[in-house]
């Protein structure tokens, strides 16, 4: 079958988890729609239910997972592209996750200060099948985050690549993309925790700190 190994269930991609299965049943409209309307559905559907959290950093295949994120109700990056390729999976749409090194304007004063650097490695996206193109789809910030950092959503409508704006509304750099690094069947974590250990080695767990709460104190106004 073609593409049959970008609609297998794995470890993090947990397409076969029945509360994955459930969430994406529930969520891709009219199941006799044509693949378009279903991806485009199941998109906003994990990138808005489920809020953007960069401190969620747990580097194993548990707390990558696509059930994780059901379970926890946020994720990051590469926790929710998971999601995203899993959701599609399990209803039949073939999917791969794809990543890419991003000078990333958009963090919070802790987050600078623990990651000594605005490049983030193995920023993570969703490629899906459609037709016969595989669409990039990234799903990481929801839409009330958007609104809060004054950012262009990102929009998906299954006719074209969705990555992120160089620039948000007010003209300032919001996201530069330095370098791909390939579309998988699995997430690669091992050699995503070979690139963190070199590049953020340094950084302590932010296992106590609340993202939306410095998120919603550095946006404050008056």
């Amino acid at each position: 079958m073609p593409h049959s190994e970008f609609l297998l269930s794995t470890p993090i991609i947990d397409a076969d988890h029945p509360e994955v299965r459930a969430f994406a049943l529930r969520h891709q409209g009219d199941g006799d729609g044509d693949v378009r309307a279903r991806a485009t559905a199941l998109y906003y559907a994990v990138r808005d239910g489920f809020r953007y959290d960069p401190y969620d950093l747990v580097l194993t295949p548990r707390g990558l997972s696509a059930s994780r994120v059901l379970e926890t109700g946020r994720g990051w990056c590469v926790s929710k592209s998971a999601l995203l390729a899993a959701v599609c999976r399990a209803v039949g749409i073939p999917a791969k996750v794809g990543y890419a090194d991003v000078r990333n304007h958009l963090s919070t004063a802790r987050l600078r200060e623990t990651m000594k650097t605005d490049v983030f490695y193995w920023h993570g996206y969703t490629s899906i099948l459609i037709g016969d193109r595989w669409l990039k789809a990234t799903p990481a910030f929801n839409i009330e985050l958007c609104e809060k950092f004054g950012l262009r959503p990102l929009e998906f409508d299954g006719t074209a690549d969705s990555i992120y704006h160089p620039y948000d509304l007010s003209g300032n750099r919001h996201m530069e993309y330095l370098a791909f690094r390939g579309e998988y069947a699995e997430v690669p974590l091992d050699a995503m925790r070979q690139t963190f250990a070199e590049h953020y080695g340094h950084m302590t767990q932010l296992d106590d700190a609340d993202f939306d709460a410095d998120v919603a104190a550095e946006t404050a106004t008056g």
